[in-house]
């Protein structure tokens, strides 16, 4: 075991969310460096990504000890100081999903778990999100989301896919790949769950500007009449 690895007992609380883990942050995971998952990809958290998800945590320097020996482990983390998560349906996430990086400023990291879609959000978007959408005509027609923020924990999925390849309840859509992501807040998240409730409302209605032809009707193809 590397000797940067402080017993959990000893370790010392977090100063602040993006509490600064020094050197040793290049030997945190070394393993998955060497197996070549360090760089950025949509299935993996990088380094740096895990060091952001680290730092949620009470115990930053002991939550990464545990990561290097277990990377392919879910954790849960605390919402409220590094991140909120918006938990929603995994359909309409889709949705949201592509509003946002087709029409909006992108997203910060997604997670799947369970069969619903977890974004991750801006501190404090936990709390107004739910107030906003009160008011919003579209309100109806967006389903019920789970705002988790300060005071709640959310599973997150592990920092790589199991090596042999068997399907896991929880993977990274979006993964962290950063010390500080671009986290949306509760208007951009809103402006996102409009955009997919009208995207949704617009394939389920059918308009025809003709009536629907009786079973007796006599049918004529005009397109062959000269």
């Amino acid at each position: 075991m590397s000797s940067w690895v402080r017993d959990e007992t000893r370790d010392e609380p977090a100063t602040g969310c993006q509490a600064a883990l020094g050197a040793d942050e290049a030997d945190l995971f070394g393993l998955l460096e060497a197996e070549g998952l360090g760089r950025h990809a949509a299935a993996h958290v990088t380094p740096p990504g895990a060091a952001w998800l680290a730092s949620a945590s009470p115990y930053p320097r002991s939550t990464l000890s545990l990561w290097e020996s277990r990377p392919t482990a879910p954790a849960v983390l605390p919402c409220g100081s590094a991140f909120d998560v918006v938990n929603v349906p995994a359909v309409f996430g889709r949705r949201m999903l592509d509003r946002l990086w087709e029409e909006g400023p992108g997203s910060g990291p997604v997670a799947v778990h369970r069969g619903r879609m977890l974004l991750f959000a801006a501190p404090g978007t936990a709390h107004r999100l739910p107030a906003l959408l009160h008011w919003e005509e579209w309100g109806g027609a967006i389903p019920s989301l789970l705002c988790h923020g300060r005071g709640d924990a959310v599973a997150v999925p592990a920092l790589s896919a199991p090596a042999d390849g068997a399907r896991t309840t929880s993977r990274w859509l979006v993964a962290p790949d950063s010390r500080q992501p671009w986290l949306p807040g509760p208007e951009v998240l809103l402006w996102a769950c409009v955009r997919a409730a009208r995207a949704a409302s617009a394939a389920a209605v059918r308009v025809s500007i003709f009536p629907p032809a009786g079973p007796d009707a006599n049918v004529y193809d005009v397109s062959r009449r000269r």
